[in-house]
């Protein structure tokens, strides 16, 4: 799994980002033969675990979900065409994205990665193990989409004023600050279907966990400012409208599919189905687990424990 400098680069317009505390990312825009595309590489040699970003996100979100594997793997991570850096003009349609995934791969000199994808980046993970076989030795999927998705219905006026606006963004990064408890409340609200005994133990976990606490809140802050993701998020959206249910049967290489029981933005069906429908797969089901339960449940550092146990055996396999 080589590497080489890349042709053609230049800086992001913000320069270094820090994502988490003390995780800092360059991200750079590299021309590739399907269009330009924004990245970030983490030094270091060996297996690259290559991100799949969610709605509202980009390189900065796409950094925050993978860093759980920072001591393991090199990190690359990306904008998905229509967020920040990335132009939607690099691919609007799903297999024009995975290609241009690829094309990142070959200018980069990287041969073959491991794949993690979070929520809306299921369709483009899935389809990108289906269209580039060769070039994915591992798929690790985060409560992804795997068929149909559209806004749920959790998601009502208030949510998307809030979570779809800059206005609404900013009083998010407010509330982050002065009353983390309502903001964190706000958050399962949306994506997690909670009894209010559910509620209170899993906001008295993130409030008390540092590391729980710290996610929840850079996840937010990657969403914003939503001007520069707005392009991006409404292309998923026309593109998860139309989907049935992807083509997950054609999926060669091991696939672990974790999701959360109580997931009430990407429903459990969605890792069920692409469970039961790629051969040899394995799953996590957390209980009670929101839709970032892989990082903010009680459960969460097993799951990640569990996810870097795979990868690494996978990796194994494929080197020798």
């Amino acid at each position: 799994m080589s590497q080489k400098k890349d042709k053609k680069s230049k800086k992001s317009e913000y320069g270094r980002l820090e994502v988490l505390k003390g995780v800092s990312i360059t991200p750079k825009i590299i021309e590739t033969k399907r269009g330009k595309i924004e990245i970030d590489l983490s030094e270091g040699d060996g297996p690259v675990l290559m991100g799949i970003h969610g709605g509202l996100g980009g390189i900065d979100q796409c950094r925050a979900a993978i860093d759980f594997a920072a001591k393991d793997f090199r990190l690359l991570s990306l904008s998905r065409p229509g967020y920040l850096g990335t132009p939607l003009e690099s691919g609007a349609s799903l297999e024009d994205q995975v290609d241009l995934f690829a094309a990142a791969l070959d200018e980069l000199g990287i041969d073959k990665v491991a794949v993690f994808s979070v929520s809306a980046g299921g369709p483009f993970a899935y389809t990108f193990a289906i269209r580039h076989p060769d070039r994915i030795w591992a798929l690790v999927t985060a409560d992804s989409v795997s068929g149909y998705y559209d806004l749920p219905e959790t998601a009502g006026p208030v949510a998307q004023m809030i979570f779809l606006s800059d206005s609404g963004q900013k009083l998010l990064q407010k509330m982050t600050k002065s009353k983390p408890d309502a903001f964190i409340k706000e958050i399962f609200k949306s994506e997690a279907y909670f009894t209010k005994e559910q509620m209170k133990k899993h906001l008295d976990f993130v409030l008390n966990d540092p590391c729980a606490h710290d996610f929840v809140t850079t996840f937010m802050n990657t969403m914003y400012p939503y001007k520069t993701r707005k392009a991006g998020t409404e292309n998923d959206m026309a593109i998860t409208r139309t989907l049935y249910h992807l083509p997950v049967e054609k999926i060669e290489c091991p696939a672990l599919i974790v999701h959360g029981t109580h997931d009430a933005d990407v429903k459990l069906y969605d890792g069920v189905y692409a469970y039961e429908h790629i051969r040899d797969a394995e799953r996590i089901w957390i209980e009670e687990g929101s839709h970032l339960c892989f990082w903010i449940n009680p459960k969460s550092k097993e799951a990640q424990e569990q996810a870097i146990a795979f990868l690494k055996s996978v990796y194994e396999k494929e080197v020798s």
